[in-house]
């Protein structure tokens, strides 16, 4: 297990990041093992500290979560209780829906690059470079799996988005966050074959 901490606004001693360690192991390995790396970011905001716990499984499957105290152990506590609701929620949804291979046994193999481009507000014009500025650049791993999966993951990882290869046919698709809280699913695949079927027709 390999768990990163930094601060921000604050300095994390050692103390703090063998606690971390430890509860990270204790929250997590019972459910995935222990082969698994992440990064812990704390901040202080007046005298609040806020946790965000990005953790990847070895099969690439992301989770995530914040938790918010008065201090700072308090505060990765909360993100921590939130980690093991999510990662309990998610494997009686495997139990529960029967599936072949979980994301948890299988590799994502595809990587994807993923960019965080400047707002529009904040760009420099030039007709010399009509392209955005990018802040920040990661890796995503992206894999094979049914739909109810994906939408599994993207409750565990608390993104806003998952890309995926759908196991029925193999197509990019695409599962997100509405603004009504509800779940929104794009499969071009579905499209095109219906926009076939309208052809043939």
């Amino acid at each position: 297990m390999s768990i990163q901490v930094t601060g921000k606004h604050i300095e994390v001693g050692e103390a703090f990041q063998t606690f971390v360690n430890e509860r990270i192991t204790q929250v997590l390995e019972k459910y995935v093992g222990s082969e698994l790396t992440g990064h812990l970011r704390i901040e202080k905001e007046r005298n609040n500290f806020r946790t965000n716990c990005h953790i990847q499984l070895k099969s690439g499957l992301i989770m995530q979560s914040q938790g918010e105290a008065g201090d700072a152990y308090a505060s990765a506590e909360v993100a921590f209780e939130h980690l093991e609701k999510r990662v309990r929620r998610y494997k009686r949804r495997l139990k529960n829906h029967h599936h072949g291979k979980s994301a948890q046994d299988k590799a994502f193999d595809t990587l994807a690059a993923d960019y965080v481009v400047q707002s529009g507000d904040g760009e420099e014009k030039s007709e010399d470079n009509p392209a955005p500025v990018i802040i920040s650049e990661n890796e995503r791993r992206y894999g094979e799996m049914p739909v109810s999966e994906a939408v599994m993951q993207l409750d565990l990882a608390d993104d806003p988005v998952i890309v995926f290869r759908n196991a029925a046919h193999g197509g990019l698709n695409i599962v997100y966050r509405r603004q009504d809280g509800n779940i929104g699913w794009i499969d071009p695949a579905s499209s095109s074959s219906s926009a076939t079927k309208s052809a043939e027709s």
